[in-house]
C-alpha cells in the first residue's frame, strides 16, 4: 500500500498541498493520504482528498513520535516529537514493512510538506 503523508501550516492551501505532493513524486497510485490526528480535519486536506478520492488516515501524535525520519526539523520535533510529520505519518498509515520512497519534499510557499511510503497496509 503506498501512502502520502502531509504536513501543512494552518494557513496551507489546497493549491500548497498539492504543491508539496507533486514534488514528493505526485497521486498516481497511492492508497490514502495521511496526516497527524490534530490535523486531519483541516479543510484544504479534505479538499485535497475528495478531489484525488482517497481516504484520510489521521495517525496519533504519540504514534508519529516513535517513528525516526530521514530528514529532521527541530521546530517539528520539538511540537511533534518527530522530525517530520509527512515522512512519520506516510510511515505510520502505509502498515508494517513501510519504507519511504520519497522522501519530505516542501511546497513552493513553504506552508506544506509531503512523503510517500510504501508497506503493506496493515
Amino acid at each position: 500500500m503506498k501512502v502520502a503523508g502531509l504536513g501543512f501550516r494552518s494557513n496551507a492551501s489546497v493549491a500548497s498541498l498539492r504543491d508539496a505532493l507533486d514534488a514528493a513524486g505526485g497521486s498516481k497510485g497511492l492508497a490514502a493520504i495521511a496526516t497527524v490526528s490534530d490535523k486531519a480535519d483541516a479543510a484544504a486536506l479534505k479538499a485535497l482528498a475528495q478531489e484525488l478520492g482517497l481516504p484520510i488516515q489521521s495517525i496519533p501524535a504519540e504514534m508519529l513520535a516513535k517513528i525516526k525520519t530521514a530528514t529532521q526539523s527541530e521546530i517539528i520535533r520539538s511540537r511533534f516529537g518527530t522530525g517530520s510529520v509527512a515522512e512519520a505519518a506516510a510511515v505510520a498509515a502505509a502498515g508494517r514493512g513501510a519504507r519511504l520512497i520519497s522522501v519530505r519534499a516542501v511546497s513552493q510557499d513553504r506552508t506544506a510538506t509531503a512523503a510517500i511510503a510504501e508497506g503493506d497496509g496493515e
